[in-house]
């Protein structure tokens, strides 16, 4: 699997767009679960897309006519109400001074059931989206997007969150975590990467020299990083209730089942302290927070189809 996201957040209208593609290799061949989110309104749109292939170079993907996104221009087109035509530029891209990437020196490691690497750390949106009746102008939009690939699908359970909209617009919040497997080799970790107002990038989350800890719940995702002179700590919250069921790809089977609990417009405050002394400290509510695992998303979503008690 090759997954690539976008994420895109316009804090002066208080609006989230999100955009998403997983490439699978199966052995029938390869086809892509593709979605549209948007917030405020809990809006999602999915579809399974035969016709896709990842980019040969440079971050992306595309499925036929119908999603194509790389680092100059996101398309999407599922359904007449729910369409997304946006051009990214003044891109924030992941230095190439920090080879190893979000995932550190797990990327490292050959055969992990999951990578994670947050290519893109800020930059601007111009365009528009269809979402549902509506049709929303996108200028100067913030942009994060990110990429996930692995050789054994999704872990059981994980953690993911992201967010700008900060009161400083080159600030990004982004952090994921799960557990990690290659053959006998079984961990959890999680990543967390902060990008200071000053250009200034973190990245912690390597177990000996900056170890996260993380305290995930369906409602609370509560993370503490450290390292030798810096400490971050982070604090979403979103309500259960307000929560999308998103899909996760079952490869063999070309469908998606639901896989994860995602907030696209949850509350995430953040303390960044260098030397014991805070250098930072903002607070967002266009945050995007997800808590990940088949069991637990399909309990939801088979509660959410249930009728009401009478």
């Amino acid at each position: 699997m090759e997954g690539y996201f976008w994420r895109f957040t316009d804090a002066q209208a208080g609006r989230v767009i999100t955009a998403l593609i997983g490439v699978q290799q199966s052995s029938s061949g390869p086809w892509a679960l593709v979605g549209l989110g948007a917030h405020p309104g809990r809006f999602w749109r999915e579809g399974v897309l035969m016709d896709a292939q990842s980019r040969r170079r440079g971050p992306g993907a595309k499925a036929g006519s119908l999603f194509r996104g790389d680092d100059r221009r996101v398309v999407v087109d599922l359904a007449p109400d729910a369409r997304l035509d946006v051009t990214l530029s003044d891109l924030t891209l992941w230095p190439r001074t920090r080879p190893f990437g979000g995932s550190s020196l797990f990327q490292m490691i050959p055969k992990l059931n999951q990578y994670w690497h947050p290519w893109l750390l800020g930059g601007r949106a111009n365009g528009t989206a269809t979402i549902g009746g509506e049709t929303w102008q996108l200028s100067d939009a913030q942009v994060y997007a990110e990429k996930n690939w692995g050789s054994d699908g999704f872990p059981k359970s994980w953690w993911w969150g992201q967010a700008q909209g900060f009161a400083e617009p080159d600030v990004c919040v982004a952090f994921a975590g799960g557990e990690v497997t290659a053959g006998p080799f079984r961990t959890k970790v999680t990543a967390l990467v902060v990008r200071l107002p000053d250009g200034t990038l973190l990245r912690l989350g390597n177990p000996g020299t900056s170890p996260v800890r993380a305290t995930i719940t369906d409602e609370n995702w509560v993370l503490n990083g450290r390292s030798r002179f810096w400490e971050v700590d982070v604090e979403g919250h979103a309500l259960t209730a307000d929560a999308l069921v998103l899909p996760v790809p079952l490869v063999e089977e070309r469908k998606g089942a639901p896989g994860a609990l995602e907030h696209l417009g949850g509350t995430m405050a953040v303390r960044v302290r260098k030397h014991g002394r805070t250098v930072w400290e903002g607070t967002s509510s266009l945050a995007g927070l997800e808590h990940g695992g088949l069991e637990r998303a399909a309990a939801e979503a088979l509660r959410r189809e249930a009728p009401p008690s009478p």
